[in-house]
């Protein structure tokens, strides 16, 4: 069973970077493509982004294409999510996913993920 701790939240005025972490114990992340989701207050979780296996396929949502990147230390068990120009928002609880059968053709769906962390609060003030 895998288990995904993430860090590195907090509060950053709107322009600024914060660069959250994803640990993994329990499971190498280099059997699973991994994703990032958030949930602002009163919204859906929806996805922000995911890299494959190997971190050589990545994917984004539109609203934070050239603002985020993803990336991976499959040798730490660690993926992070760098976060440029953040704005208000892009305020909300951000987790961290694995899929347990990898299916790049599903990496936006929240359901194809097995594995989550217990989020990591993101907000960015005007």
């Amino acid at each position: 069973q895998v288990q995904l701790v993430e860090s590195g939240g907090g509060l950053v005025k709107a322009g600024g970077s914060l660069t959250l972490s994803c640990a993994a114990s329990g499971g190498t992340i280099n059997r699973y493509h991994m994703g990032w989701f958030r949930q602002a207050p009163g919204k859906e979780r929806e996805f922000v982004a995911a890299n494959d296996y190997t971190g050589g396929a990545t994917s984004y949502a539109d609203s934070v294409k050239g603002r985020f990147i993803i990336n991976r230390e499959n040798a730490k068990n660690t993926g992070y999510l760098l976060m440029n120009n953040l704005k208000p928002e892009d305020t909300a609880v951000y987790y961290c996913a694995a899929q347990s059968r990898p299916v790049w053709s599903m990496i936006t769906r929240e359901t194809s993920y097995t594995f989550w962390g217990q989020g990591t609060q993101v907000t960015v003030s005007s």
